[in-house]
């Protein structure tokens, strides 16, 4: 009620903290890549495998758009025919 009056919070909202379960699976997810992982640890239980892999991805439009563009070898010229010869 104090944050909601002091304007902080919209009236009627409150926020609840972030789970440690995905505290902690952001943090993962920003240190190391999903098959590492899979790899490092033999059993991870399956909602603790789901978090990990849902902080992996991009959160904004901007890094969505990067990480989804890839680069199909145009820019080298041995691979578009007719490039230079080996």
């Amino acid at each position: 009620a104090a944050a909601a009056a002091l304007g902080l919070l919209p009236l009627g909202k409150t926020q609840s903290p972030e789970s440690l379960l995905d505290i902690s699976a952001r943090k993962v997810a920003e240190k190391w890549p999903f098959q590492r992982v899979e790899e490092r640890f033999e059993r991870i239980p399956e909602p603790v495998q789901r978090r990990i892999v849902y902080w992996s991805f991009p959160r904004s439009e901007r890094e969505i758009c990067m990480y989804s563009s890839f680069n199909t070898g145009a820019e080298d010229p041995a691979a578009t025919p007719g490039g230079a010869a080996t």
